[in-house]
């Protein structure tokens, strides 16, 4: 599959290299002859050439032809003998090494050594610094795909399908025309060429059909196509190649985008009218073309000017009569510093692969689904989609979740093979929502929110946002039965069942907690604080009551529409009129405590005292009762009106 960095243009300089001591390897590694190469570094290491350079190009002669076992070998002398030296882009080669010979616990290790090495504005900093286990979680995600290699698939390299009139178009270097004379020097393979392939009724194996279009196929690289809606237009990748072979000042041939048009002749179409996209460049390249289901945008992949990493997914709106909108990245969502390939776009999703977001070793196939207009952030397709070496190259009929892909895995045939596949899809929902005070309807934000199974295994936490907006990260069964607590300091914690929708996607759960300070008693909202003392015979707010004041102080700054009315009340010892004076006295003092500290007199509509009128319980004249019992009829009562 390394080859097909050729086929992007991925042609990668590492700074900082000095004159190596073997002038052929270097020689064969600039003209990207790799398989050469490595020969020669082996050689040179033998004889005792261990400097820096030539362990980075021999890795990198075996990296980019997927060849891990050898590039992890080299790789690990470079950093063991250079340990201060080694750039970050080395270590990040290295941990792919490793997830490509399955060491996941060592990769993990390295990963996060080169999160904290690499640069502030590499996106792979964030996705590789593995706070979590999330490489165990890829590996242990539900398995939704059932692959099945191809008969068409040889000893070299098969990949790039692509559906055409019910059959399948694919790129293969076991072209029968040229297999013999000519062969490509960074693989030692053919040259790619487009063959048609026939789809069997069960959709899971394809047969050689013919060669396809002679004004397509040319002597180098023909591979990854997109077609039209209608499939009168294809558009395919060709080397920097119209009769002549051009190359950009640094002598490398960059890859373009072409369009042709389907001329139907007696039955037969026939390609013409073969014409390059207006933003290809002699100097970087394009390819690997998608177009989106409406015929209106063409998404495709480059190393152009603007791009975040080596290769980035980049769109244009098609114009008509070979007219394009200015190329658009698709920003830090989708593309990373690493390598962003093979887009194919559905009216539900993008995917593509990636080296750059975690995965399993390699290139990994993710999947961005579509949310009014919007990509949504990249997930893993897990295994056995992806693997420790690279999966890539993905379309599907979204209808019947049938499909392809590419892979370059250890199963297979040969070097690139394509497989088919039956995506079973697995019902998933993320539970989301907000936490709002239960009373005023306000958002509350910082508030604890954990997720618990049914029989009440905690499954996740977060805390809602700013806005009160809270989302678990972790998908769960569809029409399931969970149970999620919303709390925080001041309110009272709540536990809520919920059942998840039945079909993938999100259940809305909203959740309304209420402060601890407010209770409904008989239907009325009420501030519950502690009891209000007083001195015998007395209506000066003692400090003990200043405390338990304070929090409605605190309660009706938090809430500023707040507005109560004071009911100071008396058991039924004493004189009637006298404990109706002396709680009125008490109910005023306590009004003016609160508009002391602050609060505005109007919110505190009124104060009033009500003696032994309104006793809770029957402790009246005459009745002998407890110090206890009377003691419930002593009391300060704050209504609240207005929230």
């Amino acid at each position: 599959m390394k080859k097909i960095i050729t086929l992007i243009g991925l042609f990668i300089v590492v700074a900082g290299f000095s004159q190596t001591k073997n002038k052929t390897a270097d020689a064969l590694f600039d003209k990207m002859e790799y398989v050469e190469a490595a020969k020669a570094y082996e050689f040179a290491i033998k004889g005792g050439d261990n400097s820096k350079e030539t362990l980075q190009r021999a890795g990198d002669s075996y990296y980019f032809n997927n060849h891990m076992q050898q590039a992890n070998e080299k790789y690990q002398m470079l950093i063991s003998q250079y340990p201060n030296e080694v750039a970050p882009e080395y270590i990040f080669r290295y941990a792919q090494t490793l997830e490509g010979i399955q060491s996941y616990d060592l990769a993990k290790k390295w990963l996060k050594n080169f999160s904290k090495k690499a640069e502030a504005a590499d996106t792979r900093k964030e996705n590789f610094s593995l706070k979590e286990n999330t490489i165990t979680k890829i590996i242990n995600l539900e398995p939704q795909f059932t692959l099945q290699n191809l008969s068409i698939n040889s000893a070299y390299s098969d990949f790039g399908p692509m559906f055409y009139k019910g059959q399948l178009l694919y790129a293969t270097s076991i072209d029968s025309s040229y297999v013999s004379t000519r062969k490509y020097a960074w693989n030692d393979q053919p040259f790619l060429s487009l063959q048609l392939g026939k789809i069997s009724p069960s959709q899971t194996d394809v047969t050689y059909l013919e060669r396809f279009s002679n004004s397509i196929n040319t002597k180098y690289h023909e591979a990854c196509v997109t077609f039209s809606p209608d499939e009168n237009t294809i558009y395919f990748t060709r080397n920097n190649y119209n009769g002549k072979l051009k190359r950009d000042d640094k002598g490398i041939n960059n890859l373009k985008l072409y369009s042709a048009t389907a001329v139907d002749k007696g039955g037969k179409i026939s390609w013409e009218n073969v014409q390059e996209l207006p933003f290809n460049s002699d100097a970087y390249s394009v390819g690997q073309p998608s177009v989106s289901k409406d015929g209106k945008k063409l998404y495709f992949i480059s190393d152009m000017p603007g791009t975040i990493g080596a290769t980035d997914i980049f769109v244009v709106d098609i114009l008509g009569e070979n007219k394009y909108s200015q190329p658009k990245n698709l920003g830090e969502k989708i593309n990373t510093k690493g390598r962003e390939m093979f887009p194919f776009i559905t009216d539900k999703a993008l995917y593509f692969a990636s080296d750059g977001h975690l995965g399993l070793g390699g290139l990994d196939v993710f999947e961005s689904t579509l949310k009014d207009t919007i990509f949504n952030d990249p997930t893993n397709l897990g295994a056995p989609l992806n693997s420790n070496k690279d999966d890539f190259a993905y379309i599907v009929n979204e209808e019947t979740n049938l499909g392809f892909v590419s892979s370059n895995r250890k199963t297979g045939k040969g070097d690139d093979d394509i497989y088919s596949f039956e995506r079973i899809p697995i019902c998933k929902q993320l539970i989301k929502g907000s936490v709002f005070n239960e009373i005023n309807q306000e958002k509350i934000p910082q508030a604890t929110v954990i997720l618990y199974s049914a029989e009440g295994m905690k499954l996740d936490q977060t805390m809602s946002g700013i806005n009160g907006e809270y989302q678990f990260d972790t998908p769960v069964d569809c029409n399931a039965n969970y149970k999620v607590e919303a709390s925080k300091q001041g309110f009272n914690p709540i536990t809520v069942p919920v059942v998840t929708q039945s079909t993938s996607g999100e259940t809305i759960l909203d959740l309304g907690i209420k402060s601890t300070l407010i209770v409904k008693e008989n239907g009325v909202l009420k501030i519950k604080i502690g009891i209000i003392y007083f001195d015998l015979n007395k209506s000066k707010v003692r400090y003990d009551a200043e405390i338990e004041l304070n929090k409605v102080v605190l309660l009706m700054n938090e809430y500023p529409n707040m507005i109560i009315k004071i009911e100071a009340h008396t058991d039924s010892r004493a004189n009637d009129n006298y404990n109706l004076i002396l709680s009125d006295k008490r109910a005023k003092a306590t009004r003016d405590y609160i508009i002391s500290q602050g609060i505005a007199p109007e919110r505190i509509e009124s104060a009033i005292g009500y003696g032994e009128t309104q006793l809770i319980n029957n402790c009246k004249n005459g009745v002998p009762c407890t110090d206890e019992q009377h003691q419930v009829n002593r009391r300060s009562e704050f209504i609240i009106i207005k929230m």
